[in-house]
């Protein structure tokens, strides 16, 4: 098949890739010049694990292109996959929909002979139906079906879920939409549930999916408040609880809240659509105050370990949001340093990826480091924000030679308690006292 995406970020590029190496003919589209270049020279815009040799063979091959111009994107696909961005309003908090209409009005003028037309992106309930009307009105003769199609990419780990999906969610109106979806997914027949419903079901699905699991991510850090203040070891609680089959052990590691491009997003959208359809969505709306709160309470704990003086060095491991992608964007890790440096100025940083996104959001206001052992000399407390792997293999010896005091706050509980004590330090982590 012939399958046009229009977005190449976080969603659209590994969606593109995924696809061109099942044998499909796949064109990207963006606007934004300077990206489409570096794509067709081959240097991939965002960092996946594991999607590079994916990204250089399929590029190679031919199977996978890119351009600007949505004329040639579209016309002829037999798919087109709307992948934009729907960042919240600044003030309303909805899911802002600008790019997903400009998107609809500019495609539907290309559609030639029958094509689905698929939302990608995370969308509230009933925007299929705002992308049918406007393709409708733009043009009336388009024969097309427009779907839902939700995405579960975690980011950092896309390429491996995009090859081993828990389901394919498909939310059609059609029967002939259906199968032409049913046929671009078939590698999958066997090796996951298809979920054939309704668009507005689909739609919904993604929602509710991403902010029930967002809940658990707070449910677990109250836990491990509890567990702090109650003389338990939260590691040991979250094992229990996983072990019931019913809970699971998905989501169950407490850290500084949740964060990502997704969660805040969605969980603000999911609330504000509760408050349109006057449904008190109570649970999600405690979970985003209390979440917003923590960010603020792990900052504190920084201040609290380092007696509240301003002067102290502070080395911070971790900016990504999660290991294993270069997205800082509402980074839990972003957003305590931004915390931090309301107190404190003399801060160097580190992360295995994200370096280049962090310094257009940080500029001048840190110091940033080639790695985790330049970010910790002379400092006075090492912080580690995100779970990259390579924070569970700290030189703990060495550590203890050039840092000026032995202070570690482990916010993503990365490291061996014992053996951090036993390299002379005094260390903090989440849900034990």
């Amino acid at each position: 098949m012939k399958v046009a995406i229009i977005g190449t970020g976080y969603v659209g590029l590994p969606t593109g890739i995924g696809l061109s190496e099942l044998g499909n003919q796949v064109v990207c589209i963006d606007k934004i010049e300077e990206k489409i270049a570096s794509l067709q020279k081959g240097i991939a815009t965002i960092y996946e694990d594991g999607m590079e040799d994916l990204f250089q063979r399929n590029l190679a091959s031919g199977r996978l292109s890119f351009t600007t111009d949505m004329k040639a994107g579209v016309s002829g696909a037999d798919v087109v996959m709307i992948a934009v961005g729907t960042p919240p309003h600044p003030v309303t908090k909805e899911a802002d929909l600008k790019y997903i209409r400009a998107a609809a009005e500019e495609l539907a003028q290309y559609l030639d002979g029958y094509t689905v037309v698929a939302t990608k992106s995370t969308v509230p309930v009933g925007t299929g139906d705002d992308v049918e009307a406007i393709i409708r009105r733009v043009n009336p003769e388009a024969d097309c079906d427009v779907v839902s199609l939700p995405e579960f990419l975690r980011e950092g780990f896309a390429v491996h879920d995009f090859f081993n999906p828990d389901r394919i969610v498909i939310g059609a109106n059609t029967e002939k939409a259906k199968n032409v979806l049913l046929e671009l997914y078939r590698p999958f027949a066997g090796k996951t549930e298809f979920l054939l419903v309704s668009r507005k079901s689909s739609e919904t699905i993604k929602y509710a999916s991403n902010a029930f699991l967002a809940m658990k991510i707070h449910y677990i850090n109250e836990m491990a408040d509890f567990c702090e203040k109650a003389g338990a070891d939260i590691r040991e609680v979250a094992k229990g609880m996983g072990l019931d089959s019913r809970i699971g052990g998905k989501f169950l590691n407490p850290g500084p809240g949740y964060g990502g491009s997704c969660f805040p997003k969605d969980t603000n959208a999911m609330a504000q659509m509760g408050k349109k359809y006057g449904a008190h969505l109570s649970l999600i709306e405690t979970t985003i105050a209390q979440n917003d709160a923590r960010k603020v309470q792990m900052a504190q704990r920084v201040t609290e370990m380092t007696g509240g003086k301003p002067d102290v060095r502070i080395a911070v491991l971790g900016l990504a949001f999660k290991g294993g992608t270069d997205d800082c964007r509402d980074s839990p890790a972003m957003q305590i340093l931004q915390e931090i440096l309301k107190e404190h100025s003399n801060v160097c940083v580190y992360d295995p990826k994200a370096m280049d996104n962090a310094k257009t959001m940080l500029g001048t206001a840190v110091d940033y480091a080639a790695n985790a052992e330049q970010a910790c000399e002379k400092a006075d407390i090492a912080v580690i924000l995100t779970e990259w792997e390579e924070f569970k293999q700290l030189d703990l010896a060495k550590l203890r030679l050039i840092m000026n005091k032995p202070l570690i706050l482990d916010l993503r509980n990365m490291l061996d308690a014992s053996a951090v004590r036993e390299n002379g330090f005094v260390y903090s982590c989440i849900g034990k006292r």
